[in-house]
């Protein structure tokens, strides 16, 4: 244990959790942070977000630690720009996936995250980018099988999120893992990847296990993480099956939940 906190990991998730609802991270939050640092605990993010999708936000932080990047695929080293670990989604296996998941509720709109420090994300017609987030649009579904994936996120034209992520892993469950991110997020990853696997092996370049560690998240993408670290704390927004999970529920990303806890941790040890 750090002189400081009962964790010597300070896991966080990055939308939903970490920054407000409008992008930015509190002062407070910040904060927190630095004291729980500074008492001897180091701070991983755990993003659902590909290496290009997260470089810009940790570069605004002033973030130099390592991150967990695109649901455990990626490890970055954020001081250095530099990608340490990457696992792909076999093209062929995802292509059976999508037509299971087609057969099962009808076309799908889609998108893909390429592999890579400066990876495009290539949407379909019909897909609704979330926010302002660069992508590269393609009619052609064969530009999308053309080089190496992360990830493929699917949307459909009438299912809710929750509902559509069910019916994937019914109908391809046996051949990629499929994970709810947010409204309009669902992701097809490679079987058996999660936000747990980054994390671990982060961690473990760090010289920590999971008995060492406190995440914080929002979404059902979480659920690996909260399984794997010794304490799991959902944000006051968090969905439902995050938080049936969770060891505790903190207030909400735009009311300091990730410093609430932090801050009363800081207490306990003071």
């Amino acid at each position: 244990m750090s002189d400081g906190l009962p964790y010597r990991l300070i896991a966080t998730d990055l939308d939903g959790t970490l920054l407000r609802d409008d992008g930015t991270i509190s002062p407070r939050t910040r904060a927190a942070l630095v004291a729980a640092t500074e008492a001897g605990a180091a701070h991983i993010v755990v993003t659902g977000r590909a290496v290009p999708w997260t470089r810009h936000i940790l570069d605004d932080l002033g973030y130099e630690g390592l991150a967990v990047c695109g649901q455990g695929a990626q490890v970055y080293d954020a001081g250095q720009h530099r990608l340490l670990t990457s696992v792909t989604l076999d093209r062929k296996i995802a292509g059976v996936a999508l037509a299971k998941i087609e057969a099962e509720v009808g076309p799908l709109y889609i998108a893909a995250s390429r592999d890579g420090l400066d990876g495009d994300v290539l949407v379909g017609p019909g897909y609704a980018v979330t926010g302002t987030l660069p992508s590269t649009p393609f009619t052609d579904v064969s530009d999308l099988w053309a080089a190496p994936l992360n990830k493929i996120y699917i949307q459909h034209p009438r299912l809710s999120s929750d509902e559509l992520a069910e019916a994937a892993q019914g109908a391809a469950g046996g051949f990629v893992t499929v994970v709810m991110a947010g409204e309009g997020i669902v992701e097809l990853l490679p079987l058996g990847l999660s936000k747990a696997t980054g994390l671990s092996l982060a961690a473990r370049r760090l010289g920590l296990k999971a008995a060492d560690t406190i995440a914080f998240g929002d979404m059902p993408n979480d659920i690996p993480m909260f399984g794997w670290a010794a304490h799991g704390v959902a944000m006051g927004n968090a969905h439902e099956d995050l938080r049936a999970v969770a060891d505790e529920v903190t207030a909400s990303n735009d009311e300091d939940g990730i410093a609430v806890v932090l801050e009363r941790l800081l207490d306990e040890r003071a």
